[in-house]
Protein backbone atom coordinates (compact mmCIF):
# COMPACT_ATOMS: atom_id res chain seq x y z
CA UNK A 1 0.00 0.00 0.00
CA UNK A 2 0.54 3.66 -0.36
CA UNK A 3 0.51 6.30 2.16
CA UNK A 4 -0.88 9.29 1.01
CA UNK A 5 -1.61 12.59 2.93
CA UNK A 6 -5.55 13.97 2.17
CA UNK A 7 -5.38 17.89 3.80
CA UNK A 8 -3.42 16.41 7.18
CA UNK A 9 -5.14 12.53 7.08
CA UNK A 10 -2.95 10.06 5.92
CA UNK A 11 -4.56 7.32 3.97
CA UNK A 12 -3.59 3.68 2.65
CA UNK A 13 -4.37 3.71 -1.31
CA UNK A 14 -3.87 1.07 -3.92
CA UNK A 15 -1.93 2.06 -7.26
CA UNK A 16 -1.14 -0.22 -10.38
CA UNK A 17 2.67 0.32 -8.53
CA UNK A 18 1.79 -1.56 -5.45
CA UNK A 19 -0.64 -4.42 -7.40
CA UNK A 20 0.18 -4.05 -10.96
CA UNK A 21 -2.02 -5.60 -13.87
CA UNK A 22 -0.19 -8.85 -13.92
CA UNK A 23 -0.09 -9.53 -10.33
CA UNK A 24 -4.47 -9.60 -10.69
CA UNK A 25 -4.24 -11.66 -13.76
CA UNK A 26 -2.06 -14.13 -11.74
CA UNK A 27 -4.43 -14.33 -8.49
CA UNK A 28 -7.64 -14.47 -10.70
CA UNK A 29 -5.93 -16.98 -13.32
CA UNK A 30 -7.83 -20.37 -12.00
CA UNK A 31 -11.69 -17.74 -11.72
CA UNK A 32 -14.34 -17.94 -13.35
CA UNK A 33 -15.86 -14.74 -12.70
CA UNK A 34 -20.08 -14.34 -13.65
CA UNK A 35 -21.39 -10.57 -13.78
CA UNK A 36 -24.95 -11.14 -13.25
CA UNK A 37 -26.73 -8.14 -14.14
CA UNK A 38 -26.13 -6.33 -17.43
CA UNK A 39 -27.43 -2.85 -16.88
CA UNK A 40 -25.59 -0.13 -15.11
CA UNK A 41 -22.01 -1.50 -14.16
CA UNK A 42 -22.27 -4.67 -15.26
CA UNK A 43 -21.43 -3.67 -18.88
CA UNK A 44 -18.41 -2.05 -17.75
CA UNK A 45 -17.27 -4.38 -15.24
CA UNK A 46 -17.47 -7.17 -17.66
CA UNK A 47 -15.98 -5.57 -20.91
CA UNK A 48 -12.63 -3.97 -18.71
CA UNK A 49 -11.88 -7.18 -17.00
CA UNK A 50 -12.26 -9.34 -20.47
CA UNK A 51 -10.33 -6.66 -22.28
CA UNK A 52 -7.36 -7.18 -19.61
CA UNK A 53 -7.49 -10.97 -20.32
CA UNK A 54 -9.65 -12.28 -17.40
CA UNK A 55 -12.44 -15.00 -17.62
CA UNK A 56 -15.69 -13.27 -17.39
CA UNK A 57 -19.43 -14.90 -18.53
CA UNK A 58 -22.21 -12.46 -18.26
CA UNK A 59 -25.90 -14.10 -16.48
CA UNK A 60 -28.97 -11.86 -17.92
CA UNK A 61 -32.40 -13.49 -17.55
CA UNK A 62 -32.51 -14.67 -21.78
CA UNK A 63 -34.20 -13.07 -24.28
CA UNK A 64 -34.24 -9.47 -22.23
CA UNK A 65 -32.98 -5.92 -23.85
CA UNK A 66 -29.85 -6.20 -21.29
CA UNK A 67 -29.06 -10.08 -22.83
CA UNK A 68 -29.13 -8.49 -26.66
CA UNK A 69 -26.71 -6.46 -25.47
CA UNK A 70 -24.27 -8.59 -24.36
CA UNK A 71 -24.82 -10.49 -27.80
CA UNK A 72 -23.83 -7.19 -29.13
CA UNK A 73 -21.19 -6.68 -27.17
CA UNK A 74 -19.28 -9.82 -28.28
CA UNK A 75 -20.75 -11.99 -25.69
CA UNK A 76 -21.70 -15.24 -26.78
CA UNK A 77 -24.87 -17.25 -25.64
CA UNK A 78 -23.71 -20.93 -24.32
CA UNK A 79 -20.08 -19.77 -24.30
CA UNK A 80 -19.98 -16.84 -22.58
CA UNK A 81 -23.51 -15.62 -21.53
CA UNK A 82 -25.67 -17.49 -19.80
CA UNK A 83 -28.90 -17.26 -17.67
CA UNK A 84 -28.48 -15.91 -14.19
CA UNK A 85 -28.38 -19.34 -12.00
CA UNK A 86 -26.75 -21.27 -15.30
CA UNK A 87 -23.70 -18.66 -14.65
CA UNK A 88 -23.55 -18.47 -10.91
CA UNK A 89 -23.53 -22.51 -11.11
CA UNK A 90 -19.91 -21.74 -13.29
CA UNK A 91 -18.41 -19.09 -11.58
CA UNK A 92 -16.26 -18.94 -8.35
CA UNK A 93 -16.76 -15.35 -8.28
CA UNK A 94 -20.03 -13.92 -8.39
CA UNK A 95 -20.21 -10.55 -9.21
CA UNK A 96 -24.04 -9.60 -7.65
CA UNK A 97 -24.56 -6.17 -10.06
CA UNK A 98 -28.13 -6.52 -10.73
CA UNK A 99 -30.14 -3.63 -9.20
CA UNK A 100 -30.70 -3.92 -4.98
CA UNK A 101 -34.52 -4.31 -5.30
CA UNK A 102 -33.27 -7.26 -7.67
CA UNK A 103 -30.65 -8.71 -5.75
CA UNK A 104 -33.49 -9.12 -3.09
CA UNK A 105 -36.11 -10.88 -5.61
CA UNK A 106 -33.00 -12.78 -6.96
CA UNK A 107 -31.30 -14.01 -4.11
CA UNK A 108 -32.96 -17.31 -2.99
CA UNK A 109 -32.02 -18.36 -6.75
CA UNK A 110 -28.72 -16.97 -6.67
CA UNK A 111 -27.92 -18.85 -2.77
CA UNK A 112 -27.83 -22.08 -3.53
CA UNK A 113 -25.23 -21.73 -6.71
CA UNK A 114 -22.62 -21.04 -4.33
CA UNK A 115 -19.89 -23.39 -3.29
CA UNK A 116 -17.63 -23.52 -0.78
CA UNK A 117 -14.75 -21.45 -1.50
CA UNK A 118 -16.82 -19.27 -4.15
CA UNK A 119 -16.29 -15.69 -3.57
CA UNK A 120 -19.81 -13.39 -3.64
CA UNK A 121 -19.00 -9.68 -5.16
CA UNK A 122 -20.67 -6.22 -4.64
CA UNK A 123 -20.38 -2.95 -5.56
CA UNK A 124 -22.61 -1.83 -3.03
CA UNK A 125 -23.07 -2.54 0.49
CA UNK A 126 -26.50 -2.22 0.28
CA UNK A 127 -28.16 -5.67 0.82
CA UNK A 128 -25.39 -6.69 3.10
CA UNK A 129 -25.47 -3.95 5.28
CA UNK A 130 -29.47 -3.67 5.38
CA UNK A 131 -29.56 -7.79 5.63
CA UNK A 132 -31.91 -7.68 8.17
CA UNK A 133 -34.49 -6.22 5.08
CA UNK A 134 -33.39 -7.96 2.52
CA UNK A 135 -32.49 -11.44 3.74
CA UNK A 136 -29.80 -11.47 1.48
CA UNK A 137 -27.25 -13.75 4.13
CA UNK A 138 -24.22 -15.27 2.67
CA UNK A 139 -23.21 -18.63 4.03
CA UNK A 140 -20.37 -18.71 6.22
CA UNK A 141 -18.16 -20.54 3.82
CA UNK A 142 -17.52 -17.97 1.05
CA UNK A 143 -15.43 -14.83 1.30
CA UNK A 144 -17.77 -11.73 0.80
CA UNK A 145 -16.26 -8.85 -0.85
CA UNK A 146 -16.87 -5.51 -2.86
CA UNK A 147 -15.21 -3.32 -5.18
CA UNK A 148 -17.14 0.18 -5.57
CA UNK A 149 -16.50 2.33 -8.34
CA UNK A 150 -17.29 6.05 -7.53
CA UNK A 151 -18.97 6.67 -10.81
CA UNK A 152 -21.30 5.35 -13.40
CA UNK A 153 -20.39 1.82 -15.05
CA UNK A 154 -20.77 4.95 -18.14
CA UNK A 155 -17.65 6.29 -16.63
CA UNK A 156 -16.07 2.93 -15.64
CA UNK A 157 -16.05 2.22 -19.27
CA UNK A 158 -14.78 5.28 -20.79
CA UNK A 159 -12.34 5.94 -18.42
CA UNK A 160 -11.04 3.13 -19.00
CA UNK A 161 -10.38 3.33 -22.74
CA UNK A 162 -8.67 6.45 -22.42
CA UNK A 163 -6.35 5.11 -19.65
CA UNK A 164 -7.28 7.63 -16.72
CA UNK A 165 -9.65 4.91 -14.65
CA UNK A 166 -12.30 5.81 -11.79
CA UNK A 167 -11.64 5.63 -8.23
CA UNK A 168 -12.89 2.57 -6.39
CA UNK A 169 -13.33 1.89 -2.80
CA UNK A 170 -12.60 -1.88 -1.67
CA UNK A 171 -13.64 -3.84 1.16
CA UNK A 172 -13.70 -7.54 3.05
CA UNK A 173 -16.95 -8.43 4.87
CA UNK A 174 -16.11 -12.28 5.26
CA UNK A 175 -12.89 -14.18 4.43
CA UNK A 176 -13.36 -17.49 4.56
CA UNK A 177 -10.68 -18.61 1.89
CA UNK A 178 -7.26 -16.12 3.62
CA UNK A 179 -7.46 -15.14 0.25
CA UNK A 180 -10.70 -12.25 0.10
CA UNK A 181 -8.46 -9.23 0.06
CA UNK A 182 -5.75 -10.46 -2.64
CA UNK A 183 -9.19 -11.43 -5.15
CA UNK A 184 -10.91 -8.11 -3.98
CA UNK A 185 -7.55 -6.26 -4.81
CA UNK A 186 -7.46 -8.10 -8.19
CA UNK A 187 -10.39 -7.10 -9.83
CA UNK A 188 -10.30 -3.63 -8.88
CA UNK A 189 -7.37 -3.82 -10.52
CA UNK A 190 -8.59 -5.81 -13.46
CA UNK A 191 -11.78 -3.41 -13.43
CA UNK A 192 -9.90 -0.71 -14.35
CA UNK A 193 -9.85 1.62 -11.06
CA UNK A 194 -7.35 4.55 -10.61
CA UNK A 195 -6.85 3.83 -7.16
CA UNK A 196 -8.40 1.77 -4.26
CA UNK A 197 -9.00 3.10 -1.21
CA UNK A 198 -10.11 0.88 2.00
CA UNK A 199 -13.70 1.15 3.29
CA UNK A 200 -15.94 -0.83 5.25
CA UNK A 201 -19.04 -2.15 3.69
CA UNK A 202 -21.36 0.22 5.91
CA UNK A 203 -19.31 3.27 5.81
CA UNK A 204 -19.51 2.47 1.59
CA UNK A 205 -23.54 2.24 1.87
CA UNK A 206 -23.55 5.34 4.03
CA UNK A 207 -21.48 7.85 1.88
CA UNK A 208 -23.17 6.28 -1.04
CA UNK A 209 -26.80 6.71 -0.28
CA UNK A 210 -25.81 10.30 1.29
CA UNK A 211 -24.26 11.39 -1.48
CA UNK A 212 -27.04 10.04 -4.25
CA UNK A 213 -29.34 11.91 -2.22
CA UNK A 214 -26.96 14.69 -1.22
CA UNK A 215 -24.82 16.74 -3.42
CA UNK A 216 -24.54 14.71 -6.48
CA UNK A 217 -28.21 14.15 -7.21
CA UNK A 218 -31.21 15.28 -4.96
CA UNK A 219 -29.44 18.40 -3.50
CA UNK A 220 -27.76 19.59 -6.85
CA UNK A 221 -31.43 19.25 -8.49
CA UNK A 222 -33.21 21.17 -5.58
CA UNK A 223 -30.47 24.14 -5.34
CA UNK A 224 -30.95 24.16 -9.50
CA UNK A 225 -34.78 24.53 -9.26
CA UNK A 226 -34.10 27.07 -6.05
CA UNK A 227 -31.93 29.95 -8.46
CA UNK A 228 -33.95 29.18 -11.06
CA UNK A 229 -37.24 29.82 -9.98
CA UNK A 230 -35.89 32.69 -8.14
CA UNK A 231 -34.52 34.56 -11.18
CA UNK A 232 -37.68 33.17 -13.42
CA UNK A 233 -39.56 34.89 -10.35
CA UNK A 234 -37.73 38.28 -11.17
CA UNK A 235 -38.70 38.46 -14.76
CA UNK A 236 -35.00 36.52 -16.16
CA UNK A 237 -35.91 34.71 -19.46
CA UNK A 238 -36.25 31.14 -19.41
CA UNK A 239 -32.16 31.16 -21.50
CA UNK A 240 -31.11 33.38 -19.16
CA UNK A 241 -32.13 31.81 -15.91
CA UNK A 242 -30.76 27.99 -17.03
CA UNK A 243 -27.02 29.35 -18.38
CA UNK A 244 -26.52 30.89 -15.01
CA UNK A 245 -27.87 27.98 -12.98
CA UNK A 246 -26.55 25.06 -15.04
CA UNK A 247 -25.08 25.39 -18.46
CA UNK A 248 -21.92 27.82 -17.02
CA UNK A 249 -21.19 25.21 -14.10
CA UNK A 250 -21.79 22.05 -15.89
CA UNK A 251 -19.46 23.45 -19.12
CA UNK A 252 -17.06 25.61 -17.65
CA UNK A 253 -16.79 25.77 -13.77
CA UNK A 254 -17.20 21.88 -12.80
CA UNK A 255 -14.56 21.46 -15.48
CA UNK A 256 -12.25 23.57 -13.63
CA UNK A 257 -12.22 22.38 -10.53
CA UNK A 258 -12.39 19.10 -11.18
CA UNK A 259 -8.90 19.58 -12.75
CA UNK A 260 -7.42 22.00 -10.63
CA UNK A 261 -9.83 22.57 -7.19
CA UNK A 262 -12.12 24.79 -5.87
CA UNK A 263 -9.28 27.01 -4.08
CA UNK A 264 -7.49 27.53 -7.50
CA UNK A 265 -11.45 28.55 -8.94
CA UNK A 266 -11.56 31.02 -6.02
CA UNK A 267 -7.98 32.47 -7.33
CA UNK A 268 -9.07 33.34 -10.75
CA UNK A 269 -12.27 34.38 -10.96
CA UNK A 270 -13.52 37.90 -10.96
CA UNK A 271 -12.93 39.86 -7.81
CA UNK A 272 -16.71 40.63 -7.44
CA UNK A 273 -17.23 36.55 -8.10
CA UNK A 274 -14.41 35.46 -5.40
CA UNK A 275 -16.10 38.00 -2.72
CA UNK A 276 -19.68 37.17 -2.98
CA UNK A 277 -19.12 33.40 -3.56
CA UNK A 278 -16.22 33.44 -0.01
CA UNK A 279 -18.99 35.39 1.92
CA UNK A 280 -21.79 33.33 1.06
CA UNK A 281 -20.25 29.33 0.89
CA UNK A 282 -20.55 30.10 4.78
CA UNK A 283 -24.48 31.01 4.12
CA UNK A 284 -25.29 27.49 2.33
CA UNK A 285 -22.95 25.21 4.58
CA UNK A 286 -25.02 26.06 7.45
CA UNK A 287 -28.45 26.25 5.99
CA UNK A 288 -28.04 22.65 4.77
CA UNK A 289 -25.90 21.18 7.51
CA UNK A 290 -28.98 19.77 9.30
CA UNK A 291 -30.63 18.55 5.92
CA UNK A 292 -27.50 16.36 5.63
CA UNK A 293 -27.59 15.38 9.55
CA UNK A 294 -30.83 14.21 9.22
CA UNK A 295 -30.02 12.70 5.48
CA UNK A 296 -27.30 10.77 7.25
CA UNK A 297 -29.28 9.76 10.44
CA UNK A 298 -31.95 7.94 8.16
CA UNK A 299 -29.56 6.19 5.85
CA UNK A 300 -27.98 4.69 9.12
CA UNK A 301 -31.20 3.98 10.70
CA UNK A 302 -32.66 2.02 7.37
CA UNK A 303 -35.26 4.20 6.88
CA UNK A 304 -33.97 5.01 3.08
CA UNK A 305 -33.46 1.57 2.54
CA UNK A 306 -37.16 0.48 3.53
CA UNK A 307 -38.29 3.07 1.57
CA UNK A 308 -36.43 2.06 -1.67
CA UNK A 309 -37.40 -1.89 -1.06
CA UNK A 310 -41.01 -1.14 -0.82
CA UNK A 311 -41.00 1.54 -3.75
CA UNK A 312 -39.42 -0.97 -6.14
CA UNK A 313 -41.31 -4.24 -5.15
CA UNK A 314 -44.80 -2.22 -5.49
CA UNK A 315 -46.33 -3.87 -9.16
CA UNK A 316 -47.34 -0.12 -10.71
CA UNK A 317 -43.39 1.44 -9.40
CA UNK A 318 -42.35 1.63 -13.10
CA UNK A 319 -45.15 3.38 -13.95
CA UNK A 320 -45.01 5.86 -11.12
CA UNK A 321 -41.07 6.07 -12.04
CA UNK A 322 -41.86 7.18 -15.36
CA UNK A 323 -44.60 9.65 -14.37
CA UNK A 324 -41.60 11.06 -11.75
CA UNK A 325 -39.37 11.47 -14.52
CA UNK A 326 -41.17 12.82 -16.84
CA UNK A 327 -42.45 15.31 -14.68
CA UNK A 328 -38.78 16.30 -13.58
CA UNK A 329 -38.08 16.40 -17.75
CA UNK A 330 -41.11 19.02 -18.32
CA UNK A 331 -39.51 21.20 -16.22
CA UNK A 332 -39.43 24.34 -17.74
CA UNK A 333 -35.96 24.70 -16.63
CA UNK A 334 -35.23 21.04 -18.32
CA UNK A 335 -37.19 21.96 -21.51
CA UNK A 336 -35.08 25.53 -21.37
CA UNK A 337 -31.77 23.28 -21.21
CA UNK A 338 -32.47 20.71 -24.08
CA UNK A 339 -32.85 24.37 -26.30
CA UNK A 340 -29.65 25.73 -24.72
CA UNK A 341 -28.07 22.02 -25.53
CA UNK A 342 -29.34 22.19 -28.88
CA UNK A 343 -27.90 25.52 -29.37
CA UNK A 344 -24.03 23.99 -28.77
CA UNK A 345 -21.91 24.63 -31.78
CA UNK A 346 -20.94 20.25 -31.72
CA UNK A 347 -24.85 20.16 -31.45
CA UNK A 348 -25.56 22.51 -34.33
CA UNK A 349 -23.21 20.84 -36.81
CA UNK A 350 -25.36 17.60 -37.05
Amino acid sequence: MARIKFGDVLEDVITLDEFPLQKAKEVLANETIAVLGYGVQGPAQALNMRDNGIRVIIGQRKGSKSWDKAVRDGFVPGETLFPLEEAAEQATIIQYLISDAGQVALWPRIKPCLKEGDALYFSHGFSIVYRDQTNVIPPDNIDVILVAPKGSGRNVRSNFLDGSGINASYAVFQDFTGRAEERTLAIGIAIGSGYLFPTTFEKEVYSDLTGERGVLMGCLEGVFEAQYNVLRKHGHTPSEAFNETVEELTQSLIRLVAENGMDWMYENCSTTAQRGALDWRHRFRDAVAPVFEELYERVVAGEETRIVIEANSAPDYSEKLRKELDELKNMEMWRAGAAVRALRPENRKK
